[in-house]
């Protein structure tokens, strides 16, 4: 076979093959956490089924014991923030992504649910498909923490209705919570958009103290 032929045939290969996810690890002295970042649009098609439009990090996490001892895994206790800007934020819920429920945002910090506080306040999921996107609360200068100023909004109520397919979807591939003396594998959805892997930090709040994660290709 003619070289130039063998040379092409090994860039095309090269170029099929899917591209690793940058990865980071950290631990405490009872837990494990490894986690694989997922910002590109296709990667996360890939890995989930849906792009998500765009408006979501997507992040692949497994939690494990160490020695054997029990552990109590809590999705809230992971938060995902931006070195560049301080933005931040703890994991949506599928049925805050794409669901028929309420949510409520109070702008008081990150709350369970994954409310996202930026430097103009809190945000709260769109919805994908809809060319909807995380929308924030407040204006420019409004306060995020500690201040007396509360806000709401309320989807139509879904109650009594059967879950979007899309839900299910993510609901599906959604890390698992509880406690346990082995691992526990899963997806995690942060309302973090359009940010370089450098600048991004994942934390954990270990029972024993706070894991910290950066991303390396």
């Amino acid at each position: 076979m003619p070289r130039a032929v063998v040379l092409l045939l090994a860039v095309a290969m090269s170029a099929a093959a899917p591209k690793a996810p940058p990865t980071g690890r950290g631990e405490s002295e009872s837990i494990e956490v490894t986690a694989s970042l997922y910002s590109e649009r296709e990667a996360i098609k890939e890995l989930v089924g849906t792009d998500l439009d765009g408006h979501y990090t997507v992040i692949e996490v497994r939690v494990a014991s160490r020695f054997g001892r029990e552990i109590d895994v809590r999705r809230d206790d992971f938060v995902l923030r931006t070195e560049k800007d301080g933005e931040r934020s703890g994991p949506f819920a599928p049925s805050q992504i794409a669901g028929n429920g309420a949510l409520v945002v109070s702008p008081g910090g990150i709350s369970g649910g994954g409310t996202m506080v930026g430097p103009s306040g809190p945000a709260w999921g769109g919805v994908p498909g809809t060319n909807s996107r995380p929308r924030r609360l407040g204006g420019e200068g409004a306060g995020s923490g500690g201040e007396a100023v509360q806000a709401q909004t309320k989807a139509e109520s879904g109650e009594g209705r059967k879950a979007p397919p899309l839900q299910k979807l993510l609901e599906e591939k959604l890390l698992p919570e509880g406690k346990t003396e082995k691992s526990l594998s899963g997806l995690l959805y942060f309302p973090l958009e359009k940010q370089k892997v450098k600048d991004l930090v994942l934390t954990y709040a270990a029972a024993d103290g706070k894991i910290t994660l950066r991303f390396k290709k």
